[in-house]
């Protein structure tokens, strides 16, 4: 069996978000409309997990792939401040680095991306002594990677059989058509951590009951979120849900669900109760909307402790 070098590998698409703030009125073809803030933050849904929980203080690396440009070096190098392991991901000089445009306006927002070198990760990409080097394997974002898409399942396969733990966040389909082999990826999935929309669209079930009963029986731990309505687990055919911590102040939503799924496997992996993990990942997905972008809230642990007691009141549980 490989040495465990690390708690947890991402593997998942990497990008740069462009994100535009205070914008007057959504765009309007043939005209110009004005954003009063912009920022670039490192983007995708598997670097923010990544980003948010090495925060934590969790041992994490990555596999992607990016160009070799500037938000390439971008995106390494903010891995790399969050003391994310960068020595697995692929540079490649053929594909530029990914990025999507954010447009926030008021609690909406719109997106687009260019998918670049993230499309190009395959399986035969990934070192099999590697991947096997962490006790966790979390896959995010099924739809931007294409170059994986039928070789998820093999992924979660060969991570199980080598005794890891798993988790599977699919994320949105661009092209709506939920085109996903879910029957043959959930049962090596550990925790699948869907939203809301994204399970009934999957399952095309029109309630929630009915969605989870169609999955019933294949990954071990269904997570849902949902937002400003909390989360809910369902575990051998029980449900168990859990009330959001609100913010009133909300900066934006970025990376909010990855912030969630990170507080999630951050107190999975210590074996805590999964009630315990719900409400943590509740909390964090709440304390990513204080900043902008979706790393800019997680300094460190003890910066985390302090923020969640002033803004939420609460206190994190040893």
């Amino acid at each position: 069996m490989s040495k465990k070098n690390f708690d947890v590998v991402v593997v998942g698409e990497l990008n740069v978000d462009l994100i535009l703030n205070k914008i007057e009125s959504f765009p309007e073809i043939g005209k110009e409309k004005i954003a009063s803030e912009m920022d670039l933050k490192l983007g995708s849904s598997s670097a923010i997990f990544a980003c948010n929980l090495s925060s934590l203080g969790v041992k994490v690396t990555f596999i992607g792939k990016i160009g070799e440009d500037y938000f390439g070096n971008f995106v390494t190098n903010e891995l790399h401040q969050k003391n994310v392991d960068v020595s697995m991901i692929i540079k490649d000089k053929n594909y530029k680095t990914g990025a999507t445009i954010i447009l926030n306006f008021s609690e909406d927002r719109a997106m687009i991306t260019y998918p670049g070198a993230m499309s190009q990760l395959t399986f035969k990409d990934i070192d099999n002594e590697k991947l096997l080097s962490a006790r966790h394997l979390h896959f995010s974002s099924f739809f931007l990677q294409p170059g994986l898409k039928n070789d998820v399942g093999n992924l979660f396969k060969l991570a199980k059989e080598n005794g890891m733990t798993t988790s599977f966040d699919m994320q949105w389909d661009p092209d709506e058509k939920w085109d996903i082999d879910y029957k043959n990826i959930l049962p090596f999935v550990d925790i699948f951590l869907p939203n809301e929309q994204e399970l009934l669209n999957l399952t095309k079930e029109k309630s929630l009951e009915k969605a989870l009963n169609k999955l019933s029986g294949l990954s071990k731990l269904i997570v849902v979120k949902m937002g400003n309505k909390g989360s809910l687990l369902y575990y051998m055919g029980q449900s168990f849900k859990k009330e959001p911590f609100l913010n009133k102040n909300v900066v934006d939503s970025i990376g909010a669900g990855d912030s969630f799924n990170a507080g999630f496997v951050f107190k999975f992996l210590q074996g805590k109760d999964f009630l315990e993990c719900l409400e943590f990942g509740n909390l964090m997905g709440a304390l990513n909307t204080t900043a902008p972008g979706g790393t800019t809230a997680f300094i460190n642990y003890q910066q985390i402790i302090k923020d969640v007691g002033e803004k939420f009141n609460y206190k994190i549980k040893s």
